[in-house]
């Protein structure tokens, strides 16, 4: 008899993402559970749907009451609060509880990327230089021009768009004080490379099976920085939607592609992640790939780049989501 199982989101609420005109992205996890869910019938799992909503203490209430075999782990944190991500796995550990995905303190150590990169730096993983910068830090600036600033806790490419990338002092100063008071925390600033730009999901707990590697290939006019900006996830009428394409497999060399896998599952070893997890990657004007920022709880709604990879690797969506099953019935919890 299948196993059952719970299914654990984040319910869409209104929140400063309305402001900003970025709700799509919170609200995209219902297409990822509808997905999941519907895969998950099809192969024959009793399954229950759970979604959570602040306050915290009602949310872990929730999950006490779960009687499930697994939890099917699709919360991405609460609109306004991205920490909860990696709180919500927390108690499900201290429930005892099996679930799908990477542990508590990998995700918690992937919302803060300054200290992601300085493991990966640490491990002899390329990744681009880089500094926190505020108001009261600006003055001790020394990376190069162009650079590109980002908030330091977010995902979902939440406030990165063309202004991001900056060429000068004044434009530095200007976004990072918009991004500093948007979150109340410091900016990533970190080196601009102007190259390709490749991702792979991996799937694996101690044996990893890297999935063909994707590019996102740009198509933009002159002018405009090639980033993966929130546009180009979320914005169906931008220039940058229409003008940023993924390719899988990706039209790469026999030792680029060997690179880019070797830097891939270095990255996902050292971070800490399990079951599955995506590794974002560039490519600089040398050839030399650069890790930029790793995913443990990437996006898997079919048209999602995870589950296009997994369709390269040759898995259906339902093969593809019974792996992520079957991998969190073979981890080792430790309880």
């Amino acid at each position: 008899m299948h196993k059952s199982i719970a299914i654990v989101y984040n319910q869409p609420s209104i929140s400063s993402y309305c402001d900003r005109n970025e709700q799509a992205a919170e609200d995209g996890v219902l297409i990822e559970v509808a997905a999941v869910e519907k895969a998950l019938q099809s192969q024959g799992y009793p399954t229950s749907k759970i979604p959570l909503a602040l306050p915290l203490e009602q949310a872990f209430g929730q999950l006490s009451l779960i009687t499930a075999d697994i939890v099917f782990n699709l919360f991405e944190g609460f609109s306004g609060f991205p920490e909860t991500e990696a709180l919500i796995v927390e108690q499900l550990e201290a429930l005892k509880l099996r679930y799908t995905g990477s542990p508590a303190v990998a995700l918690k150590q992937a919302l803060d990327k300054a200290e992601t990169k300085t493991v990966l730096k640490q491990e002899g993983i390329r990744t681009p230089a880089f500094q926190l910068s505020d108001k009261a830090t600006l003055s001790d600036f020394k990376l190069n021009f162009p650079c590109i600033v980002k908030p330091n806790s977010e995902d979902a490419s939440h406030s990165l768009n063309a202004k991001n990338v900056v060429s000068d002092y004044a434009s530095l100063n200007k976004i990072v004080m918009e991004i500093c008071e948007m979150y109340g925390k410091k900016a990533l600033v970190e080196d601009y490379i102007d190259g390709r730009e490749f991702n792979m999901t991996i799937m694996g707990n101690t044996i990893l099976t890297p999935l063909p590697v994707s590019e996102i290939c740009f198509m933009l006019p002159e002018g405009i920085p090639k980033i993966l900006s929130y546009e180009a996830k979320w914005d169906t009428d931008s220039i940058y939607y229409k003008g940023t394409m993924p390719q899988c497999p990706a039209d790469i060399s026999p030792d680029t592609r060997r690179e880019i896998i070797e830097a891939g599952l270095q990255a996902y070893t050292v971070t800490g992640c399990c079951g599955y997890g995506r590794i974002d990657m560039r490519m600089d004007e040398n050839g030399r790939i650069y890790v930029l920022e790793v995913n443990p709880n990437p996006d898997i709604s079919p048209d999602a780049g995870a589950a296009i990879q997994a369709a390269a690797h040759g898995m259906s969506y339902n093969e593809f989501i019974q792996k992520i099953v079957q991998l969190a019935m073979e981890k080792d919890f430790g309880y």
